[in-house]
């Protein structure tokens, strides 16, 4: 059997559930999940290796209209995704009707329809419209194969993949067989902060939030890793909130983020978190090209 390989870009509206799937379809915690929209801020790339092949998932941002600078960016971002990739996987919730969004994203998509791949999630859900949205797909992607699956139960997803394999090119493998993401050490550690002060945290802190390391050195022996990292929020006001009572928010956030983060490292990891706030970060073009990876 031929070894297929292709690059694979993720597209849909915020809260669709691509970063579900990419976990799901990886078999590894590669993009970080939470409720709050827009939790994904940059491309994330997770790679799947088998004995057919290598598929590489670009999850990109949640494709929202807005003209808030961030916002600009991680339009950018994911459309910068869909230049070189082999297939485009583009995700529909079906819990919620089509509006403009949808419409833009099929407009965009027009030129690579011959790429699409069309999977309606969130099936399992009882408010799912399952046919509408694959009535919907349909017309915007005539003759385009469609699936409909549920990124958080796994139903449908092995078909999905089966699928995805088929229609990828012959070709080597993209990277070694041993990586499952791409992303370097201290983008990982960011995002597993950021992930636990939004599953926190995000009625009071939805999008003012941005996570910064500092510093990661160890001990020259292998044996431990101190890192120092600053959670950056918007107003003074806010600092508290993430601090919490006696500082109970801080420390509950650095006792789970150290324990992910040591799932990454052969190391003892020793997290040191500050609170800090910026209030213009989300205005600053350096800074918000560094996050989305402009």
């Amino acid at each position: 059997m031929a070894m297929k390989s292709a690059w694979i870009t993720l597209i849909g509206r915020p809260s669709v559930g691509k970063s579900t799937l990419v976990n799901r379809l990886c078999g590894r915690k590669i993009s970080i999940v939470a409720a709050s929209p827009q939790t994904t801020r940059s491309t994330v790339r997770g790679i799947l290796t088998e004995e057919r092949g290598q598929l590489v998932f670009a999850d990109t941002p949640g494709y929202h209209i807005s003209d808030k600078k961030l916002n600009r960016y991680l339009k950018t971002a994911t459309e910068a995704a869909l230049v070189e990739c082999e297939l485009v996987l583009y995700i529909i919730d079906a819990t919620r009707s089509a509006g403009q969004e949808e419409r833009e994203i099929a407009g965009l998509l027009a030129p690579l329809a011959e790429k699409v791949v069309v999977a309606v999630n969130k099936s399992d859900l009882p408010e799912a419209s399952i046919l509408a949205a694959e009535q919907a797909a349909a017309a915007a992607f005539p003759g385009r194969p469609i699936f409909t699956i549920s990124a958080e139960t796994g139903e449908g997803t092995e078909e999905l993949l089966n699928t995805l394999f088929d229609l990828s090119p012959e070709g080597e493998l993209l990277y070694p067989e041993e990586f499952y993401t791409d992303q370097d050490p201290e983008f990982r550690v960011t995002e597993i902060i950021r992930e636990q002060v939004i599953g926190r945290l995000r009625q009071e802190l939805p999008h003012a939030v941005y996570v910064a390391v500092e510093d990661m050195e160890s001990d020259g022996k292998g044996e431990k890793l101190w890192i120092r990292a600053v959670i950056y929020v918007e107003r003074e006001s806010q600092k508290g909130i993430v601090v919490g009572k006696g500082g109970s928010g801080i420390a509950a956030i650095r006792k789970a983020s150290q324990a992910e983060i040591a799932r990454l490292f052969p190391y003892r990891i020793h997290l040191d978190l500050r609170v800090k706030s910026d209030p213009k970060w989300r205005s600053r073009d350096q800074l918000l090209k560094r996050m989305t990876g402009n």
